[in-house]
């Protein structure tokens, strides 16, 4: 058999292994159902904690998912949770994202989030939401796989002339983006040095979603979380800090919220469910993280884990 036959039957194998891996349903199951979903697609920190991917979060509406931030694995959790019910996270479907800050352990997932679905059968650019400097960094990142791509589009590969491509936003304080199933609302946040960190507010015809990003407590967050649906909020625990250097004390403390002032945010805005996120226990347990919070706010918590899946139909 000659080599070039040989490349063909190779060619012709892959393109089915990917055509395989990323089937096309007549419809979606989230689609159909026409509801509204959170889902933990990671829940974690810096921390090399392999229960915990990078923190993301996607909100599912009607089908249509909006991504939260990108932390390490994204894509990878995404076709996790797709297995576990969340249909509409299939990687061609991952165009939108909304990016609270640029720390590293909630963007080292953005090339992932650029190239995989591109890989994968996305044909549209990736929409990417965030504070200033964002287009830079995005710009750098594809500079950085230039020869990758330069390579899919021009060499056998069948690879689309779009779907690796990026319209990056730069946005401040405000309505961001509004479509026929969600607004999106972007309020800063205090996360310690860091110029430009947002919290985002999701708006639907039935539904409100607060999803905090890496903050300290702030007053704007109650305001924008009062009432809502679910709030998604980043926390430590009180008696994990107290067994700190006070170095990291002082960094914590103004970076971060701790599990007291957190309850004291909820007691304020009264979400219908708290989640907790990029928790930081240091020795504690998410049970004594839970406790640390009822002593003050008797509300519904939930200590977030990744590919947890949130049903807003059926709060109560």
């Amino acid at each position: 058999m000659s080599r070039a036959v040989l490349v063909a039957i190779a060619l012709t194998a892959c393109c089915s292994a990917l055509a395989d891996d990323e089937p096309e349903p007549a419809q979606d199951a989230d689609q159909a159902s026409k509801t509204t979903k959170v889902v933990m697609l990671g829940t974690g920190t810096p921390n090399a904690d392999p229960d915990r991917f990078g923190p993301a979060t996607a909100i599912i509406v009607n089908g249509t998912p909006y991504i939260v931030d990108c932390g390490p694995g994204i894509v990878r959790r995404a076709a996790a949770a797709r297995r576990a019910g969340a249909a509409s996270l299939a990687a061609r479907n991952l165009d939108k994202v909304f990016i609270t800050h640029l720390h590293s352990d909630h963007t080292l997932g953005y090339p992932d989030l650029i190239f995989s679905p591109w890989v994968l059968g996305r044909k549209v650019p990736l929409e990417a939401y965030g504070p200033p400097g964002l287009a830079t960094m995005t710009d750098h990142i594809q500079k950085a796989y230039a020869q990758d791509t330069h390579l899919r589009l021009d060499g056998f590969e069948p690879a689309n002339p779009d779907g690796y491509k990026v319209n990056v936003h730069e946005v401040g304080p405000g309505l961001i983006y509004k479509d026929d199933n969600v607004s999106v609302t972007a309020f800063p946040v205090k996360h310690g040095s860091w110029e430009h960190a947002y919290g985002f507010k999701f708006e639907t015809a039935d539904h409100t979603i607060v999803i905090s990003g890496d903050t300290r407590g702030v007053e704007e967050l109650v305001r924008q979380a009062a009432g809502c649906d679910v709030l998604i909020h980043e926390v430590y625990s009180q008696a994990g800090y107290e067994t700190r250097k006070p170095v990291w004390k002082k960094y914590h403390a103004s970076f971060h919220t701790s599990s007291r002032e957190l309850a004291e945010i909820a007691v304020k805005a009264k979400p219908k469910l708290l989640v907790l996120y990029h928790q930081l226990l240091w020795g504690t347990t998410e049970e004594a993280l839970l406790a640390e919070i009822a002593a003050i706010y008797d509300g519904k918590v939930v200590s977030g884990k990744d590919l947890d899946i949130f049903e807003l139909d059926e709060l109560k």
